[in-house]
């Protein structure tokens, strides 16, 4: 069967005085590292065998040659002219092409040597960019193996983009084997691949699922370029120049709390501590009888410290999207937010000051106001929110972060964005936080892209349901909805999901139920499943609602095509202050003491629940004992009928 499979090609330099520089062909055991910038003449490594070339836009080439050096470019007929200036970097710029799936190759020739990229077809490229859970590969999600064995597409070419070197990077990167802490191994990055059931393994398995949908939609060469990297900040993938002109509170304070960090820091300090760690270990050893391996030697390297820190502001942009600026490409999919959390609400603030800015500057960084961009909110992590513990997980950074994701895009839209795009994914519930089920995710990314850029499908068939209007009125509020509104097909038909809180910040599980108008020609009330109606007998007069607020929500609404509503809510009380705000201590320090402020808060909800179970268990029984002597008061007047009736018989 192997033979089916598309040959797998990698580069491997070859100069020839005078003649050609090749692609050859190579088992991928065998790779060897590509520098970001080779010697004399070279290409920028987003440009390579077996990639994609972005149609129907300009597609800018770009490298390096010596000073002066003359470099033409040629491909499918075209011929370009250009000359290294000073620093020896050079560009030209092709001119727009239509898809093409006829493999050509691209030629830069130079003064001495000439290179030639093999492979090359002309389609659409996507950027899949985020964290671990974008990272995460195909070979560990649920249904991965059956992906895999079926992954046989030639017109689909994959590259997985190094982690870089942050603010230290060349206007390019690495192609290497790069080691992973989080799977103990190393990775293959830095090389465009054709997807294969060998090569496709190592992927990310939303953004395969992803390209594997849109291939088949739009039936054009589809590359996919996976630039994301787990345990990441969405300031890490934001310009740190742009992070510098936000004005939120928040975002200044991060970048405050960055510069003192690195000006803190000192490497030679650290050094010493190191040693003074090594020493304390090899005594201990040898104490122990124990001793380290003679040729351990004590650490003698000055490390960068916060300045190299991967979640610095401006760090993966700076590492890994540079390198590709002026790349033309077809859109991003976005999926991050977990690392976010673990600043609570102040984190969740900032994102949404941080977010929008970040989508804009990667649409500079690639040449297009308008480029297509889908985001997929933060996933599901943790124990699932249930009705007996249903507060509790309301404190939690988790649903700010996806508020502040859904409430960027509503932003983009309303200022008529036509290309800016939404995707849930909470819905999918596991209790780790890297749930396995990404095939679902990458559809529903996919269904968003085959609607707005391929014209295969309707809106509907991605577009979040929206509230359009609240009405608060009779101790109910009345949500008017863009449609109609279901339950996701593995629930019971209760509606659930919605909390409601009046003025004290008291949240409870609101009863949901369709609204009415008027009625049917039977003289029924006409149910209108574009209304939801919530209420509770515990908010007499609700003044806010929140839904799906949890990390791992307990909700089940959905449009007709099982689009889930997103996370979201009209108030906008902070996470320490409800349901009551505990006053800091004078003095303390309001980061440090978050902690213990969120503790004192997740008592207080965690007793609030178990306050309102004993009060629907008291209802529940009231109700039992009355419906209990209303139907023992009517057994008995009917035994006492039966024997006077019987008496009388006699």
């Amino acid at each position: 069967m192997k033979n089916r499979f598309f040959p797998i090609l990698c580069v491997s330099l070859t100069i020839v005085s005078g003649g050609l520089l090749s692609a050859q062909k190579m088992p991928r055991e065998n790779v060897v590292e590509v520098p970001a910038i080779g010697e004399g003449l070279s290409l920028s490594n987003a440009f390579q065998s077996n990639m994609v070339l972005q149609r129907d836009k300009p597609v800018r080439i770009w490298g390096w040659a010596a000073p002066g050096e003359k470099v033409t470019i040629f491909f499918r007929g075209e011929s370009l002219l250009t000359v290294a200036d000073q620093k020896g970097a050079w560009a030209a710029t092709l001119m727009a092409k239509p898809a093409s799936r006829d493999p050509q190759n691209l030629v830069a020739k130079g003064k001495d040597k000439t290179i030639t990229l093999e492979n090359i077809l002309v389609g659409d490229v996507w950027v899949l960019g985020g964290q671990s859970n974008m990272e995460f590969e195909l070979a560990k999600v649920d249904d991965g193996a059956m992906e895999i064995a079926s992954a046989n597409y030639p017109e689909i070419r994959l590259l997985t983009v190094p982690q870089g070197k942050g603010f230290e990077a060349v206007k390019s990167f690495e192609g290497l084997y790069e080691y992973s802490s989080w799977s103990s191994r190393h990775f293959r990055k830095g090389y465009w691949e054709v997807c294969t059931p060998e090569t496709v393994k190592e992927f990310s398995a939303i953004g395969y699922v992803f390209g594997r949908r849109v291939h088949k939609a739009s039936e054009v060469p589809i590359g996919l370029i996976d630039a994301s990297r787990g345990g990441t900040t969405v300031e890490s993938w934001t310009p740190e120049d742009v992070m510098k002109q936000i004005k939120g509170e928040e975002t200044q304070a991060k970048l405050a709390e960055w510069n003192e960090k690195i000006a803190a820091y000192d490497a030679k300090a650290d050094l010493e501590g190191r040693i003074k760690n090594f020493e304390r270990k090899k005594e201990k050893a040898e104490k122990d009888g124990k001793p380290l391996p003679a040729d351990s030697k004590p650490p003698s390297d000055l490390r960068p410290g916060p300045k190299a820190d991967h979640n610095r502001p401006g760090y993966c942009y700076a590492g890994m999207i540079s390198p590709m600026e002026g790349l033309s490409v077809k859109g991003a999919v976005f999926h991050q937010g977990y690392n976010n959390c673990f600043a609570g609400s102040a984190g969740a603030r900032m994102y949404y000051q941080v977010f929008g800015k970040m989508i804009t500057s990667w649409r500079a960084a690639f040449n297009d106001p308008e480029l297509p961009f889908c985001i997929i909110s933060l996933c599901s992590a943790g124990e699932p929110q249930t009705e007996e513990n249903f507060l509790k997980p309301m404190n939690d950074a988790g649903p700010g972060i996806r508020e502040a994701q859904y409430q960027t895009f509503l932003d983009f839209q309303k200022a008529g964005d036509k290309t800016i795009g939404f995707a849930s994914s909470y819905d999918f519930r596991k209790s780790w936080y890297h749930p396995q089920i990404k095939v679902p995710v990458g559809e529903r990314a996919a269904k968003w892209a085959m609607a707005t850029q391929y014209g295969v499908l309707n809106d509907e068939f991605w577009l979040p349901p929206t509230i359009r209007e609240v009405k608060k009125e009779d101790g109910k509020m009345t949500l008017m909805m863009s449609t109609e509104i279901r339950t996701k097909d593995d629930s019971d038909g209760r509606m659930l999901g919605f909390a409601i809180a009046g003025k004290d910040r008291r949240f409870y599980p609101a009863v949901i139920d369709y609204g009415t108008d008027g009625v049917d020609n039977r003289n029924r009330p006409r149910v209108k499943r574009n209304i939801l109606v919530l209420s509770s007998p515990h908010v007499a007069e609700p003044e806010h609602y929140r839904y799906a607020w949890a990390r791992n929500p307990m909700s089940n609404l959905t449009s007709a095509r099982q689009i889930p509503l997103a996370t979201q809510r009209s108030d906008d009380w902070r996470q320490e202050e409800i349901p009551v705000s505990f006053p800091i201590p004078e003095g303390a320090d309001v980061n440090s003491y978050r902690r213990q402020l969120n503790g004192k808060v997740r008592k207080e909800l965690e007793l609030g629940d178990t306050e309102r179970q004993i009060q629907e268990a008291e209802a529940t029984l009231a109700n039992l004992k009355e419906r209990f002597l209303k139907d023992k008061k009517a057994w008995e007047e009917s035994k006492r009928k039966e024997l006077e009736k019987a008496k009388a018989g006699k």
